[in-house]
């Protein structure tokens, strides 16, 4: 029997052995695929981030350039350069620019953010720097490099200041990443952004920035030290080295993930750690070994008793039920123990998902906090209204006033809509995308704006705006439309401010054309600003950034329209212009 026994033992160690290299192989293609989803979606959540960071700071130079002391100062109009001074300190605290300088024709600084410190950049000359040449012939510029004064890395964004076919210089902003990297220390895995030379510029792990993925030839190496780009000494390497779709740092493999990022040349590689999926992907992999193992053991061990308890038919019916008895124990014992594994396997899956939910949980709650400040205001008084409601028709069942009831309950189901509603809206206006054009109706952009507002502005505002006229089509994005009607509507609300008869009124008129007037009954506008209102940096509030009406004007004729300030009687009155679709 034993020598039978020889055999099945020999091919059942062998089955083991197979399924359990079977079971690694498998556990490292899972390990490699989960590891590439990790290091993608975070890739992507690293590239938005990166690209919401430099959309605020792009703007800038666009709108410097015309600034009327930009030019005087650089026209060598010492009062001017100090009224800039200012504006550009001002400008750096408010935005967070690390700094913001002109330049002069020749290179130097005549003013700077940081005119009121030792490192101050006013007076230093700067005409050996890549982005103030690039910017001088082409006309804008863009180059990640270490600050020669500060010695803090930084990208700097540098537009050409023009007077008519005159060049008067170069306005510059530097910014640096520190929440960036900061946010993608946190994140599991390595972040960086290299140029196209392979040079680290932004990244989680300070020490590696300037550092090169590869060599770098001697022209470039030549460049850099002319220019100063990254400091005195030549880029060092990094300690990664790339395997294909694998690197490895300090002995640890990593899967990486490359995507554009946007910077002239630049791309984003995240690494994510390949060892935590592996442990996960073999001990799964393991379990399923094991389970298919005790499978074909236990088939086995039944073919086995079935051999034996026809032997023992032979010896005698008595012999034949006793080991029965002992074979039926020992088949009870293996399967309570099979069943046992297989209970504990089931339930460190399900720990295993729960602890994935709730990772998943917690993402989607960080992303609803960003929104809830403002939606909770919105939906304060109809949640407030809901619950008299439905206090008032507890006591009006008890009364037995059933239809009036009814009715309550008619209205806490409107108001839940409407709480729906709000949300809906204040997410898809709040939420960052690419500009669009498309058609819209004026109703749809009406009934944005209404939601938007708040309860004070609603309640000052009369919309003259027939059924009719609210089903026009328009051109343009309903989300970027809606922002110049807040704009307007806002400052209005603003203007009436202490006056208990204050009315802002919206009319429409269509033709060709359609045109929206925005009125109301306020101080009106200085005429000290009328000619100036949508220039930048022009505002009649003391705290105010003066881009709101510029940034309106300019959304209005990106659709093919206008937005200009009209006379009245009485307040202000603007006019938005917009095509007929």
């Amino acid at each position: 029997m034993t020598r039978k026994l020889v055999w099945p033992l020999l091919c059942l160690t062998l089955l083991g052995l197979t399924l359990a290299l079977l079971g690694i192989r498998w556990a490292s293609g899972q390990a490699r695929t989960a590891a590439d989803e990790s290091a993608l979606s975070l890739a992507q959540g690293h590239v938005g981030l990166l690209t919401s960071e430099l959309q605020k700071f792009r703007l800038l130079p666009l709108v410097l350039v015309d600034y009327p002391d930009v030019a005087q100062a650089l026209g060598n109009d010492a009062a001017a350069a100090t009224r800039l001074n200012n504006t550009l300190e001002l400008f750096a605290r408010r935005t967070d620019a690390a700094a913001i300088y002109a330049l002069d024709r020749g290179g130097r600084a005549v003013a700077a953010s940081n005119w009121r410190l030792p490192t101050s950049f006013v007076g230093q000359n700067y005409a050996f720097r890549p982005y103030f040449a690039e910017a001088m012939r082409n006309g804008a510029s863009e180059l990640f490099a270490l600050g020669t004064v500060s010695g803090r890395p930084g990208l700097y964004l540098a537009r050409r200041v023009d007077a008519g076919r005159h060049v008067l210089g170069v306005v510059v902003v530097k910014v640096e990443f520190d929440r960036v990297e900061a946010t993608w220390r946190r994140a599991a895995g390595i972040s960086l952004v290299t140029d196209a030379h392979g040079v680290v510029l932004v990244t989680g792990v300070p020490a590696w920035r300037f550092r090169t993925t590869h060599p770098l030839d001697a022209a470039t190496l030549a460049e850099t030290r002319r220019t100063l780009q990254f400091g005195h000494s030549p880029p060092a390497a990094a300690p990664i080295a790339f395997d294909g779709a694998e690197a490895v740092v300090d002995d640890a493999r990593y899967r990486v993930a490359t995507l554009p990022a946007p910077v002239a040349g630049g791309r984003l590689l995240h690494l994510s750690p390949l060892e935590p999926a592996l442990v996960a992907a073999r001990s799964r992999a393991l379990l399923w070994a094991l389970g298919t193992l005790l499978v074909v053991g236990s088939a086995g061990g039944l073919a086995i008793r079935a051999a034996e308890t026809r032997r023992l038919q032979r010896v005698g019916r008595e012999a034949l039920e006793l080991e029965v008895v002992r074979r039926t124990a020992e088949l009870s014992a293996a399967n309570s123990e099979l069943t046992i594994l297989s209970e504990d396997r089931l339930a460190a899956d399900l720990r295993y998902r729960e602890a994935r939910e709730e990772l998943a949980q917690a993402n989607r709650l960080g992303s609803i906090g960003q929104i809830t400040a403002g939606v909770a205001h919105e939906i304060n008084q109809p949640v407030a209204a809901i619950r008299t409601l439905a206090e008032n028709g507890g006591v009006l069942l008890d009364r037995g006033r059933i239809e009036t009831a009814r009715e309550n309950l008619a209205h806490i189901v409107g108001l839940t809509e409407r709480i729906g509603a709000i949300t809906a809206e204040l997410r898809a206006f709040a939420r960052r995308k690419a500009p669009a054009t498309g058609t819209t109706e004026l109703g749809a952009v009406l009934d944005g704006l209404m939601l938007l507002i708040g309860a004070p502005a609603r309640r000052a505002l009369d919309s003259r705006v027939s059924a009719e006229q609210r089903g026009v089509r328009i051109v343009g994005d309903r989300i970027r439309i809606e922002q110049i009607l807040v704009n307007l509507v806002t400052n209005a609300l603003d203007s009436l401010a202490n006056r208990p008869d204050g009315r802002i009124t919206i009319a429409a008129t269509i033709g060709e054309m359609v045109q929206v007037r925005v009125s109301d009954n306020g101080g009106g506008i200085d005429p000290v600003l009328t000619d100036t209102l949508f220039s930048p940096f022009v505002s009649s509030k003391a705290d105010g950034l003066g881009l709101g009406l510029a940034i309106a004007q300019t959304i209005a004729r990106e659709f093919g329209g206008d937005l200009i300030l009209v006379d009245s009687e009485a307040g202000a009155a603007f006019v938005m212009t917009l095509q007929r679709a």
